[in-house]
Parts: structure tokens; sequence; C-alpha cells
């Protein structure tokens, strides 16, 4: 037998911080699930994959950054905490009081402001591949993208993704785009220790073993979110980490399966029983 068609998504765009921001829903029911991509791709291309199933049973929030895929660009640099202030009036559009957030990179930089910053909006967080201090970077990545120009990414997926859907489908636009993913956040200092131990969301973070980000920053990501115990005696922790084999940054979601039961077993889990969070 086949498989039984996926519905088409509820699509629309809500008018935010002078863009129109497109928007789609999947699925229904429990915490609405948000999903922010990395830069440079759009929802289909960082999630396309996996909404089916963690569709499946729950409401998924998708939507496309100042720029990207479908949503316009404005006079405005990439930084973290416009396109944050860009996802809460889209969520206040949607009439959304919380949700569980799932951002990758630059949606996972995202994700966590939103966890430190507005922690009434946020339920439960995943933060993959993204570190909270510029430190926990191998480097090379912010390096490789303030290079790029158009023609490096010539007959690439990302070029006809964004010559296909973007509301300004030429490649002055699309660099333009690049120039300001080269300078994102420029000047960022990431966040405190204590920044980190007082976020109230239990928290999965996921890394490739050959990320851009260092797995000993990732370790330390967990132990200031309470985890790095003895489970057995301890009981396992709210906050988890995952870290995915033979898997780098750009193709950080590209084992859907894996991804999909790790994040799908983490937002369906209820805390422990005693949890709280993390204060010291």
């Amino acid at each position: 037998m086949p498989e039984p068609a996926t519905p088409a998504p509820e699509t629309g765009y809500a008018p935010v911080n002078g863009l129109q921001m497109y928007y789609e829903l999947h699925g229904a029911g429990g915490t609405p699930l948000l999903l922010l991509h990395v830069g440079l791709f759009d929802i289909e291309q960082q999630f396309g994959a996996l909404i089916p199933g963690l569709s499946a049973g729950r409401r998924v929030i998708a939507t496309d950054f100042q720029g990207h895929g479908r949503t316009n660009d404005i006079d405005r640099p990439l930084r973290t905490r416009d396109l944050a202030a860009d996802v809460i009036g889209l969520l206040e559009h949607l009439e959304v009081p919380k949700v569980d957030v799932f951002g990758f990179s630059v949606g996972g930089a995202v994700a966590l402001h939103l966890a430190v910053k507005h922690p009434e909006l946020v339920r439960k967080l995943i933060v993959s591949s993204v570190s909270f201090r510029p430190d926990g970077d191998r480097g090379g990545n912010a390096e490789e993208v303030a290079a790029m120009t158009v023609d490096m990414i010539a007959g690439t997926p990302m070029e006809q993704r964004y010559l296909a859907v973007s509301p300004h489908p030429d490649r002055e636009h699309l660099q333009g785009l690049l120039d300001k993913l080269g300078g994102y956040d420029a000047d960022a200092i990431g966040w405190s220790d204590e920044e980190i131990r007082s976020i109230a969301a239990p928290t999965l973070i996921t890394v490739g073993d050959c990320d851009m980000v260092k797995l000993e920053h990732a370790v330390r990501f967990l132990q200031l979110r309470g985890g790095d115990v003895n489970g057995d005696f301890d009981g396992v922790p709210a906050s988890q980490l995952a870290v995915f084999p033979g898997t780098t940054h750009f193709f950080g979601l590209s084992r859907t399966g894996l991804v999909q039961d790790v994040v799908t077993t983490f937002l369906d889990s209820p805390p422990p029983s005693g949890w709280r969070p993390v204060t010291n």
C-alpha cells in the first residue's frame, strides 16, 4: 500500500517589523513545536523531511526568517535579537502563548535567545549545532560565509530554492543576503554561564561529531543545564545531549530517522519528578 499523502499545510504571512513573514502550520494537538532554520536555508530545505514525522500528533509552526525563503528582506542587518523579535511578533499574530522550540544554527541562536530572554514563551528547548559563546566554535565557518559570493553557490540547491520562492528572486538580492550572513552577530559576546543555568525550559542539545561546535563546548552546555551525571543513581536529567555520528554542521539534520526519534522522544517525555531549573 502506498504511504498516505501528507496533508497540505495552512500557510500565511504575518506583518511583523516591516516584514511579511511567511509561516506554515502542520498537524494538530499538544504544545506547538516552532521550527527555526539555519542561515541560507528555509523551511523546506531544513525541515522538509522531518515535518511529516514531527507533526504526527502535534501542531508544528515553521517560518522563514528575514530575507530567507518566502519572507522578504528589509534594510536591517541579520542579528539574533531582531530575528527573535520577529518570531515573537509571529507568535502574537498566531495567538500562540507558549511553544516548544527547535532551532538549528542561526535558528538555534534565536531559540536560545527566546529561552533566556522570554522564558514564558518556551516550554521545551532544542538547540542544534550552535554554541552559547563564540569560543565554543572551532572556527572557519564564519570566515567562509563572510567570503561567500553568488558565483560560489551557483547551481546549488540553495541558489535554486532562493530564485524559485523568494519575493525578490535575483542574484543581486541573494548576494545581499550572503553579505548579511557574513556579518551575522559579528559583535555578539554570547551568554554567561549564569544565563545558561537560569533557562527554565528542559533543554536538548544536538551536535554533529564533526560539527563547527566543539564537543567539549556541547558537554559544558549540558553541564550548565544540569546534565552529565550518573543517571543510574542521580536520575536522568531533564536536559540532554545527542551527538550525531559522522555528521558535519552542514548536514546536521540529514539523518532524518535518528533526528526525529531523538527530538520526539525528548518532546514527549515528561520532566523527571522533582525537576526544577538549574540555579547554581
